[in-house]
């Protein structure tokens, strides 16, 4: 009896289609009006978002965006899409699409495309190492709004996270030996993971505890003692309390604590983008050297190298392709 087909549908955030204060709009908005990310009153949210928000943020967002995007376009969809062609290489009879939560390519196009070749069975690979309600689940929830629409549905293999997996862990410890090779150890290795509001964890979701986990798994690789590395968050909005500490407050107060050289890796971006390159290569770096700080270096995230890819390859076929 023939094996059904399967099809695998990688899916990531998503980012705007241009560096336009325009394309911004039209994807802040989608991105800020879904439930599992801003879970506020959606009538207030929605009068706040448009008339306040999206008119001041849409064309300084659309400036930094400016400033980082590659020749191919938004860094987060050229690496993604390096990612996606390097899996489909890796697996030739396998189909392998690409999907962002928000924007383009879509969820619908993606499984418009892995249908018409007839796939049965699908393998979900949402590219964020650590489960978050206002990630992982947005991704569940797009998937599921568009199989909702359609009459034939395949069997599903959605992966929640891999925040411990064994080949992901030895990838970032690489990483990191390789930086510290190249510019010498520094006096702390810094792990800024996005942040979410405290209110999300207390409420169920297990993110800090999965960030907690990756940065444990890699300490333990390294063999790192505990004055040697912190754990922060970045990325905070609005004036509701994230989780804590801040990234960048901790930059500011570092030097003053002794802090003279720091290297910076953010493990729950499997892809450089906006929050990387500009937050925390750019602008975290002038807090800590404005205040007294040495030396500063960003630690890439693994994109698609080879390491990165054996571990998508492992996390698929661990599903029984």
């Amino acid at each position: 009896m023939n094996q059904p087909k399967t099809g695998i549908l990688l899916v990531n955030l998503g980012t705007p289609d241009a560096p336009t204060a325009a394309a911004v709009k039209r994807y802040l908005t989608q991105f800020l009006q879904d439930r599992r990310v801003v879970d506020l009153n959606p009538l207030i949210w929605s009068l706040i978002l448009k008339g306040i928000i999206l008119p001041r943020r849409a064309p300084r967002v659309a400036k930094l965006y400016r400033e980082v995007w590659m020749e191919e376009g938004s860094p987060l969809l050229v690496y993604s899409q390096r990612q996606q062609r390097a899996l489909a290489a890796r697996l030739p009879q396998v189909p392998v699409e690409l999907a962002m939560t928000y924007g383009s390519p879509s969820v619908k196009q993606a499984l418009d495309r892995l249908q018409s070749q007839n796939i049965k069975r699908l393998v979900v690979l949402p590219l964020y190492p650590q489960y978050s309600c206002s990630t992982t689940a947005a991704a569940w929830d797009a998937l599921s709004a568009e199989l909702a629409n359609r009459r034939d549905l395949p069997e599903i293999s959605f992966i929640r996270d891999y925040a411990e997996h064994p080949l992901y862990i030895a990838a970032l410890a690489r990483s990191i030996q390789m930086s510290f090779e190249l510019y010498g150890k520094p006096d702390l290795l810094l792990f800024s993971y996005h942040g979410i509001p405290q209110r999300y964890a207390d409420e169920g979701d297990d993110y800090p505890r999965r960030c907690e986990a990756t940065t444990a798994a890699v300490v333990t690789a390294l063999g790192l003692k505990p004055s040697q590395y912190k754990m922060t968050y970045q990325s905070r909005f609005g004036r509701e309390v994230w989780l804590k500490p801040y990234t960048d407050k901790t930059m500011r107060s570092l030097p003053s604590q002794g802090v003279k050289s720091i290297q910076v890796i953010c493990p729950g971006f499997a892809s450089d983008c906006l929050e990387t390159i500009e937050e925390i290569e750019q602008q975290n770096r002038a807090f800590f050297l404005e205040n007294g700080g040495e030396s500063y270096h960003y630690i890439p995230a693994l994109n698609d190298s080879a390491d990165h890819i054996d571990l998508f390859e492992a996390l698929v076929t661990e599903r029984r392709l």
